[in-house]
Protein backbone atom coordinates (compact mmCIF):
# COMPACT_ATOMS: atom_id res chain seq x y z
CA UNK A 1 0.00 0.00 0.00
CA UNK A 2 1.20 3.09 -0.77
CA UNK A 3 0.36 5.99 1.69
CA UNK A 4 0.41 9.79 0.65
CA UNK A 5 -0.32 13.05 2.78
CA UNK A 6 0.14 15.88 0.64
CA UNK A 7 0.24 18.96 3.05
CA UNK A 8 -3.35 21.46 3.09
CA UNK A 9 -2.56 23.55 0.03
CA UNK A 10 -1.81 20.73 -2.40
CA UNK A 11 -4.71 18.88 -1.22
CA UNK A 12 -7.01 21.72 -1.76
CA UNK A 13 -6.18 20.99 -5.73
CA UNK A 14 -5.25 17.55 -5.63
CA UNK A 15 -7.07 14.76 -4.26
CA UNK A 16 -4.87 11.55 -3.31
CA UNK A 17 -2.02 9.81 -4.94
CA UNK A 18 -2.51 8.58 -8.56
CA UNK A 19 0.21 7.17 -10.92
CA UNK A 20 0.95 6.44 -14.27
CA UNK A 21 -0.52 2.96 -16.10
CA UNK A 22 1.51 0.03 -15.95
CA UNK A 23 4.34 0.48 -18.69
CA UNK A 24 4.09 -2.69 -20.87
CA UNK A 25 5.45 -3.46 -24.40
CA UNK A 26 4.54 -5.37 -27.61
CA UNK A 27 6.43 -8.27 -28.88
CA UNK A 28 8.71 -6.72 -31.66
CA UNK A 29 8.76 -10.67 -33.46
CA UNK A 30 4.85 -10.73 -33.46
CA UNK A 31 4.06 -7.62 -34.82
CA UNK A 32 2.69 -6.53 -38.01
CA UNK A 33 2.97 -3.57 -40.17
CA UNK A 34 0.76 -1.45 -41.89
CA UNK A 35 0.11 -2.50 -45.67
CA UNK A 36 3.10 -1.05 -47.85
CA UNK A 37 2.67 0.19 -52.08
CA UNK A 38 5.13 1.39 -54.05
CA UNK A 39 4.78 3.83 -56.94
CA UNK A 40 4.02 3.67 -59.95
CA UNK A 41 7.70 2.92 -61.67
CA UNK A 42 8.48 0.48 -58.26
CA UNK A 43 10.92 2.76 -57.37
CA UNK A 44 9.16 4.18 -53.89
CA UNK A 45 7.54 2.31 -51.17
CA UNK A 46 4.68 4.03 -49.61
CA UNK A 47 3.15 3.24 -45.93
CA UNK A 48 0.56 4.96 -43.76
CA UNK A 49 0.53 5.94 -39.81
CA UNK A 50 -2.12 7.42 -38.14
CA UNK A 51 -1.41 9.40 -35.08
CA UNK A 52 -3.64 11.20 -32.06
CA UNK A 53 -3.10 13.45 -29.83
CA UNK A 54 -5.17 14.15 -26.79
CA UNK A 55 -5.55 15.21 -23.97
CA UNK A 56 -7.78 13.60 -21.97
CA UNK A 57 -8.45 15.69 -18.81
CA UNK A 58 -7.73 13.36 -16.35
CA UNK A 59 -7.24 15.40 -13.31
CA UNK A 60 -8.35 14.42 -10.12
CA UNK A 61 -11.00 15.59 -7.44
CA UNK A 62 -11.36 18.35 -6.62
CA UNK A 63 -10.13 19.97 -9.30
CA UNK A 64 -12.29 18.25 -11.40
CA UNK A 65 -15.59 16.26 -10.64
CA UNK A 66 -17.18 13.55 -12.57
CA UNK A 67 -14.94 12.58 -14.78
CA UNK A 68 -14.42 9.05 -14.47
CA UNK A 69 -17.76 8.35 -16.87
CA UNK A 70 -15.73 10.49 -19.58
CA UNK A 71 -12.50 8.87 -19.36
CA UNK A 72 -13.88 5.20 -19.24
CA UNK A 73 -15.82 6.02 -22.48
CA UNK A 74 -12.55 7.23 -23.56
CA UNK A 75 -11.17 3.55 -23.27
CA UNK A 76 -14.19 1.88 -24.31
CA UNK A 77 -14.61 4.30 -27.63
CA UNK A 78 -10.41 4.01 -28.38
CA UNK A 79 -10.77 -0.13 -27.61
CA UNK A 80 -13.36 -0.22 -30.34
CA UNK A 81 -12.20 1.86 -33.07
CA UNK A 82 -8.66 -0.41 -32.34
CA UNK A 83 -10.60 -3.84 -32.46
CA UNK A 84 -12.32 -2.37 -35.49
CA UNK A 85 -9.18 -1.91 -37.29
CA UNK A 86 -9.36 1.96 -38.00
CA UNK A 87 -8.13 3.47 -34.35
CA UNK A 88 -5.11 5.31 -34.51
CA UNK A 89 -1.91 3.70 -34.86
CA UNK A 90 0.09 5.87 -32.21
CA UNK A 91 -1.72 7.50 -29.38
CA UNK A 92 -0.12 10.71 -27.10
CA UNK A 93 -1.72 11.30 -24.29
CA UNK A 94 -1.58 14.20 -21.86
CA UNK A 95 -3.10 14.63 -18.58
CA UNK A 96 -3.41 11.25 -17.53
CA UNK A 97 -2.99 11.78 -13.88
CA UNK A 98 -6.24 10.13 -11.69
CA UNK A 99 -6.42 6.63 -11.30
CA UNK A 100 -9.41 6.66 -14.02
CA UNK A 101 -7.60 8.40 -16.43
CA UNK A 102 -4.69 5.98 -16.39
CA UNK A 103 -7.57 2.51 -16.22
CA UNK A 104 -9.23 4.53 -19.35
CA UNK A 105 -5.57 4.03 -21.21
CA UNK A 106 -5.01 0.65 -19.85
CA UNK A 107 -8.35 -0.04 -21.44
CA UNK A 108 -7.81 0.88 -24.92
CA UNK A 109 -5.93 -2.21 -25.21
CA UNK A 110 -2.37 -0.82 -27.03
CA UNK A 111 0.22 -3.28 -26.28
CA UNK A 112 2.89 -1.08 -26.10
CA UNK A 113 2.36 1.90 -23.06
CA UNK A 114 5.43 4.22 -22.38
CA UNK A 115 4.82 6.22 -19.80
CA UNK A 116 6.78 9.31 -17.59
CA UNK A 117 7.83 10.94 -16.48
CA UNK A 118 6.91 9.79 -12.87
CA UNK A 119 6.17 12.38 -10.13
CA UNK A 120 9.62 10.94 -8.28
CA UNK A 121 11.20 11.62 -11.29
CA UNK A 122 14.28 13.60 -10.65
CA UNK A 123 14.59 17.22 -12.34
CA UNK A 124 17.37 18.63 -12.79
CA UNK A 125 18.70 21.65 -10.93
CA UNK A 126 17.39 25.12 -11.48
CA UNK A 127 20.74 26.92 -12.81
CA UNK A 128 18.55 29.79 -14.73
CA UNK A 129 17.82 32.40 -11.34
CA UNK A 130 14.65 32.67 -10.38
CA UNK A 131 11.59 33.77 -12.53
CA UNK A 132 10.41 37.18 -13.13
CA UNK A 133 7.75 38.23 -10.50
CA UNK A 134 7.53 36.51 -6.95
CA UNK A 135 7.30 33.14 -5.74
CA UNK A 136 3.69 32.14 -4.94
CA UNK A 137 2.91 29.17 -2.96
CA UNK A 138 -0.51 29.44 -3.08
CA UNK A 139 -0.65 29.31 -6.91
CA UNK A 140 1.32 25.80 -6.40
CA UNK A 141 5.02 26.78 -6.40
CA UNK A 142 5.98 24.32 -3.94
CA UNK A 143 9.40 22.24 -3.80
CA UNK A 144 7.30 19.43 -4.60
CA UNK A 145 5.69 17.43 -7.12
CA UNK A 146 2.44 15.80 -6.41
CA UNK A 147 1.64 14.40 -9.71
CA UNK A 148 3.64 13.14 -12.92
CA UNK A 149 3.69 14.37 -15.97
CA UNK A 150 1.10 12.90 -17.37
CA UNK A 151 2.33 11.30 -20.18
CA UNK A 152 1.57 8.22 -21.71
CA UNK A 153 2.36 6.93 -25.68
CA UNK A 154 0.41 3.96 -26.54
CA UNK A 155 0.96 1.78 -30.05
CA UNK A 156 0.59 -1.77 -30.90
CA UNK A 157 3.74 -1.24 -32.34
CA UNK A 158 6.99 -2.03 -30.66
CA UNK A 159 8.77 0.51 -28.61
CA UNK A 160 12.85 -0.34 -28.55
CA UNK A 161 13.97 2.96 -26.54
CA UNK A 162 12.27 5.33 -24.60
CA UNK A 163 13.46 8.19 -22.29
CA UNK A 164 11.62 10.65 -20.61
CA UNK A 165 13.42 14.19 -18.71
CA UNK A 166 11.12 16.22 -16.74
CA UNK A 167 11.24 20.01 -16.95
CA UNK A 168 14.19 21.82 -14.71
CA UNK A 169 13.23 23.15 -11.00
CA UNK A 170 12.44 26.87 -11.62
CA UNK A 171 10.66 25.94 -15.46
CA UNK A 172 7.67 26.03 -14.08
CA UNK A 173 5.14 28.29 -12.86
CA UNK A 174 1.64 28.29 -10.77
CA UNK A 175 0.14 25.66 -10.41
CA UNK A 176 2.07 23.78 -13.08
CA UNK A 177 4.53 23.23 -10.59
CA UNK A 178 2.55 20.67 -9.00
CA UNK A 179 2.79 18.25 -12.03
CA UNK A 180 6.31 16.77 -12.76
CA UNK A 181 5.93 18.09 -16.61
CA UNK A 182 8.26 17.23 -18.98
CA UNK A 183 9.07 15.12 -22.12
CA UNK A 184 8.76 11.53 -23.00
CA UNK A 185 10.11 9.94 -26.31
CA UNK A 186 9.71 6.70 -28.48
CA UNK A 187 11.50 4.78 -30.68
CA UNK A 188 8.96 3.04 -32.42
CA UNK A 189 9.55 0.25 -35.23
CA UNK A 190 7.08 -0.22 -37.82
CA UNK A 191 7.73 -2.97 -39.42
CA UNK A 192 8.65 -3.00 -43.28
CA UNK A 193 9.40 0.19 -42.62
CA UNK A 194 13.29 0.87 -42.47
CA UNK A 195 14.93 2.51 -38.84
CA UNK A 196 12.45 3.65 -36.92
CA UNK A 197 10.37 6.34 -35.86
CA UNK A 198 11.04 9.09 -33.01
CA UNK A 199 8.02 10.04 -31.62
CA UNK A 200 8.18 12.78 -28.96
CA UNK A 201 5.03 13.97 -26.22
CA UNK A 202 4.91 16.86 -24.06
CA UNK A 203 2.66 18.83 -21.73
CA UNK A 204 3.82 22.54 -22.24
CA UNK A 205 3.47 25.25 -19.15
CA UNK A 206 0.14 26.88 -19.14
CA UNK A 207 -1.08 30.36 -19.37
CA UNK A 208 -4.01 32.04 -17.77
CA UNK A 209 -4.73 28.76 -16.09
CA UNK A 210 -1.30 28.74 -13.78
CA UNK A 211 -2.95 31.29 -11.53
CA UNK A 212 0.13 33.73 -12.09
CA UNK A 213 1.71 36.80 -14.34
CA UNK A 214 1.70 36.65 -18.07
CA UNK A 215 5.25 38.00 -17.73
CA UNK A 216 6.29 34.59 -14.72
CA UNK A 217 4.53 31.98 -16.80
CA UNK A 218 5.88 33.23 -20.35
CA UNK A 219 9.38 32.71 -19.10
CA UNK A 220 8.27 29.53 -17.69
CA UNK A 221 7.46 28.31 -20.96
CA UNK A 222 10.30 29.56 -22.93
CA UNK A 223 12.71 27.37 -20.78
CA UNK A 224 10.39 24.85 -21.10
CA UNK A 225 10.94 25.01 -24.80
CA UNK A 226 14.58 25.51 -24.78
CA UNK A 227 15.11 22.04 -22.33
CA UNK A 228 12.44 20.33 -25.30
CA UNK A 229 14.98 21.31 -27.83
CA UNK A 230 17.79 19.96 -25.58
CA UNK A 231 15.79 16.92 -24.62
CA UNK A 232 14.78 16.23 -28.79
CA UNK A 233 18.48 17.61 -30.07
CA UNK A 234 20.01 14.56 -27.26
CA UNK A 235 17.98 11.77 -27.34
CA UNK A 236 16.19 11.72 -31.22
CA UNK A 237 17.95 10.64 -34.77
CA UNK A 238 17.69 13.36 -36.95
CA UNK A 239 18.36 10.23 -39.64
CA UNK A 240 14.97 9.00 -38.50
CA UNK A 241 11.93 10.76 -39.53
CA UNK A 242 10.16 12.72 -36.28
CA UNK A 243 6.91 13.61 -34.87
CA UNK A 244 6.82 15.43 -31.96
CA UNK A 245 2.95 16.52 -30.31
CA UNK A 246 1.02 17.15 -27.03
CA UNK A 247 -0.46 20.04 -25.94
CA UNK A 248 1.45 22.68 -25.98
CA UNK A 249 -0.10 26.21 -23.98
CA UNK A 250 0.64 28.25 -27.25
CA UNK A 251 -2.84 29.59 -28.42
CA UNK A 252 -3.14 32.50 -29.41
CA UNK A 253 0.62 33.34 -27.95
CA UNK A 254 2.76 35.17 -30.50
CA UNK A 255 5.51 35.12 -28.17
CA UNK A 256 5.70 31.29 -27.43
CA UNK A 257 5.09 30.73 -30.82
CA UNK A 258 7.79 32.18 -31.93
CA UNK A 259 10.15 31.16 -29.81
CA UNK A 260 8.78 27.71 -30.41
CA UNK A 261 9.64 28.27 -34.24
CA UNK A 262 12.95 29.19 -33.53
CA UNK A 263 13.68 26.05 -32.04
CA UNK A 264 12.54 23.48 -33.85
CA UNK A 265 12.68 23.69 -37.35
CA UNK A 266 10.30 20.68 -37.87
CA UNK A 267 6.79 21.81 -40.08
CA UNK A 268 3.75 22.48 -38.26
CA UNK A 269 1.03 20.41 -39.41
CA UNK A 270 -2.23 22.44 -39.29
CA UNK A 271 0.63 25.06 -41.35
CA UNK A 272 1.65 22.56 -44.12
CA UNK A 273 -2.07 21.46 -44.04
CA UNK A 274 -3.42 24.56 -44.80
CA UNK A 275 -0.30 26.05 -46.99
CA UNK A 276 -0.36 22.77 -49.11
CA UNK A 277 -4.52 21.53 -49.55
CA UNK A 278 -3.40 19.68 -52.61
CA UNK A 279 -1.39 17.65 -50.53
CA UNK A 280 -3.45 17.02 -47.00
CA UNK A 281 -7.16 17.01 -46.73
CA UNK A 282 -8.12 18.61 -43.52
CA UNK A 283 -11.84 16.74 -42.23
CA UNK A 284 -12.42 19.38 -39.57
CA UNK A 285 -13.76 22.94 -39.54
CA UNK A 286 -11.10 25.34 -38.76
CA UNK A 287 -11.82 29.09 -38.68
CA UNK A 288 -8.45 30.86 -39.14
CA UNK A 289 -6.35 31.40 -41.76
CA UNK A 290 -3.50 30.92 -39.46
CA UNK A 291 -5.10 27.92 -36.94
CA UNK A 292 -1.54 26.56 -36.11
CA UNK A 293 -1.52 29.74 -33.59
CA UNK A 294 -5.09 29.31 -32.53
CA UNK A 295 -4.91 25.74 -30.54
CA UNK A 296 -2.98 24.21 -27.66
CA UNK A 297 -2.70 20.54 -29.15
CA UNK A 298 -0.34 20.21 -32.56
CA UNK A 299 2.07 17.78 -34.40
CA UNK A 300 5.23 18.89 -35.78
CA UNK A 301 7.06 16.61 -37.63
CA UNK A 302 10.36 16.44 -39.96
CA UNK A 303 11.66 13.55 -42.83
CA UNK A 304 14.67 11.40 -41.99
CA UNK A 305 17.84 10.79 -44.03
CA UNK A 306 16.25 7.46 -45.69
CA UNK A 307 12.12 7.58 -44.71
CA UNK A 308 10.42 10.75 -45.82
CA UNK A 309 7.16 11.98 -43.87
CA UNK A 310 4.24 14.09 -44.78
CA UNK A 311 0.79 14.36 -43.49
CA UNK A 312 -2.25 13.71 -45.99
CA UNK A 313 -4.85 13.81 -43.70
CA UNK A 314 -6.08 15.65 -40.76
CA UNK A 315 -9.00 15.66 -38.11
CA UNK A 316 -10.62 16.31 -35.10
CA UNK A 317 -11.43 13.55 -32.95
CA UNK A 318 -13.76 13.63 -29.88
CA UNK A 319 -15.23 16.69 -30.98
CA UNK A 320 -18.88 15.75 -31.20
CA UNK A 321 -18.40 14.56 -35.10
CA UNK A 322 -18.55 11.37 -36.97
CA UNK A 323 -15.94 10.02 -34.02
CA UNK A 324 -17.76 10.47 -31.37
CA UNK A 325 -18.82 13.08 -28.59
CA UNK A 326 -16.97 15.60 -26.52
CA UNK A 327 -15.51 13.88 -23.65
CA UNK A 328 -12.78 16.19 -22.71
CA UNK A 329 -12.05 19.91 -22.08
CA UNK A 330 -9.60 19.11 -26.06
CA UNK A 331 -10.71 17.69 -28.82
CA UNK A 332 -8.38 15.06 -30.14
CA UNK A 333 -6.27 16.08 -32.97
CA UNK A 334 -5.75 13.47 -35.64
CA UNK A 335 -2.81 13.11 -38.62
CA UNK A 336 -2.36 10.43 -41.10
CA UNK A 337 1.00 10.72 -42.09
CA UNK A 338 2.71 9.24 -45.36
CA UNK A 339 5.83 7.26 -45.06
CA UNK A 340 8.00 6.77 -48.27
CA UNK A 341 11.45 5.22 -49.21
CA UNK A 342 13.30 4.23 -51.86
CA UNK A 343 12.98 0.67 -52.69
CA UNK A 344 16.59 -0.84 -52.53
CA UNK A 345 16.79 -3.66 -50.13
CA UNK A 346 16.35 -0.83 -47.06
CA UNK A 347 12.48 -1.67 -46.82
CA UNK A 348 13.67 -5.03 -44.38
CA UNK A 349 15.76 -2.74 -41.98
CA UNK A 350 13.51 -2.27 -39.68
CA UNK A 351 13.30 -6.55 -38.69
CA UNK A 352 16.66 -6.63 -37.71
CA UNK A 353 16.14 -3.77 -35.47
CA UNK A 354 13.62 -6.08 -33.91
CA UNK A 355 16.88 -8.08 -32.12
CA UNK A 356 18.67 -4.77 -30.95
CA UNK A 357 17.42 -2.22 -28.48
CA UNK A 358 19.63 0.07 -27.33
CA UNK A 359 20.89 -0.08 -23.91
CA UNK A 360 19.28 3.10 -23.28
CA UNK A 361 15.88 1.40 -23.29
CA UNK A 362 13.87 1.89 -20.23
CA UNK A 363 12.03 -1.35 -19.74
CA UNK A 364 11.77 -1.90 -23.23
Amino acid sequence: MRLCIPPLGAALLLSGCASLPAERSADCAAATGPPITYSADGTTAITHIDVLTYNIEGLPWPARQNRAPYLREIGKRLAAFRAQHNGPDIIVFQEVFSGAAAQAVEDTGYTDLTVGPHTSTRQAPNVQGPLPGRRNIFRGEIAQNFTSSGLVIATDYPVVLAQARPYARGSCAGFDCLSNKGALMAEIIIPGVPGRIDVFNTHMQAQRASGVSVERHAAAHERQTNELSDFASTTGDLSSPTIIAGDFNMRNSDVRFEHFSRQFPLQNVHQFCIEKPDQCEVLEHWEHADQWRRVQDKQYFSSGAVVKIRPIRAEGMFDGGPSGPVLSDHNGFRVVYELSWPVNGSQTASVSACAAPTSASLNK
